[in-house]
């Protein structure tokens, strides 16, 4: 091979395969904040299961009085 087609292909490489690990990179982490998030919803009901009714009331007044007023 010439040298310039080695010194292109060099510096071509890295310039293709860096946005390329980049965009990669990027969807990953929304597919694992997705999965955490979707983890997060299904935990929540069993949660509410464990308190106890007059607990659940309390917490739920709480939580919408921090809604509603901020």
């Amino acid at each position: 091979m010439q040298w310039e087609l080695i010194v292109a292909l060099v510096i071509a490489i890295p310039v293709i395969l860096f946005p390329a690990a980049y965009v990669w990179y990027l969807n990953i982490g929304g597919i694992l904040a997705a999965i955490r998030k979707a983890r997060e919803r299904r935990v929540a009901p069993d949660k509410k299961k464990e308190l106890q009714e007059e607990e659940y009331r309390a917490a739920v007044t709480e939580a919408l009085k921090h809604r509603l007023w901020h």
